[in-house]
């Protein structure tokens, strides 16, 4: 049986989002015991309530697997839509790793280095993946 090649990215930033989770849990579990948290007595809050009561390094993974929840669900739709719609164009499944490819590099950058320049500069280029495939889409769509 064979897939579609846009299958591949989908797969792959998954994946990678559910290493960034182990990642988090890995170096917050630490982080909140070392800052006194009792998670047993703990009420939950809202995303970022630990800025500034746990080590700022344990919380950059939490920040960047709160971001692999956000945009990537365009980029989710968006590879669906070109599936369904015949469009598994070279171009288009390249643009997929290309954002893949970047919002990796963006998780390692934002986990272990954090600059703000550098962050950004691989936000932009994914972002532009994204319109690329999601111009493909629409041009699609146009076209019938």
């Amino acid at each position: 049986m064979t897939h579609d090649p846009l299958l591949g990215p989908v797969v792959a930033l998954v994946a990678w989002s559910i290493v960034m989770l182990l990642w988090m849990v890995v170096s917050r579990l630490p982080a909140m015991k070392k800052a006194g948290i009792d998670l047993s007595t703990r009420v939950g809050s809202k995303p970022g309530a630990l800025d500034g009561v746990v080590d700022d390094k344990a919380q950059w993974k939490a920040h960047n697997y709160i971001h692999l929840m956000e945009q990537p669900t365009l980029f989710y739709a968006i590879v669906f839509a070109l599936i369904l719609m015949g469009q598994d164009l070279p171009l288009n499944t390249a643009l997929a790793w290309g954002y893949v490819g970047l919002r990796i590099v963006h998780s390692i950058v934002q986990a272990t280095w954090n600059r703000i320049a550098a962050r950004f500069a691989l936000f932009a280029l994914s972002t532009l993946c994204l319109l690329g495939l999601t111009l493909h889409a629409a041009i699609g769509l146009l076209r019938g």
